[in-house]
């Protein structure tokens, strides 16, 4: 009787070729794997300095709205001040 795989050799050379293939396919995959993983690396590293950089740029004009707002405050207030002397003298 025949087998039921056509172009089957005997003595299973074409299993092992096919095992072979098999195995060289898979190197292939897992070199490309690698490949990927390295790249999505580079590239988060990439975003966080990127976030890092945002932060700290929030951070510094947060904070430069907050100075610039308390001295407003202060001027405003003595501007007031000014004024209400002006009109008790």
């Amino acid at each position: 009787m025949a087998s039921g795989r056509s172009g089957a050799q005997p003595n299973g050379t074409g299993d092992a070729a096919d095992l072979e293939k098999a195995f060289q396919e898979l190197a292939k995959g897992e070199r490309t794997a690698t490949a990927l993983e390295n790249q999505l690396s580079k590239m988060e590293a990439r975003i966080q300095a990127l976030l890092d950089q945002a932060e700290s740029q929030q951070r510094e004009f947060t904070q430069l709205k907050g100075d610039k707002a308390s001295s407003n405050g202060e001027e405003q207030s003595g501007h007031q001040d000014d004024e209400s002397d002006g009109k008790k003298s």
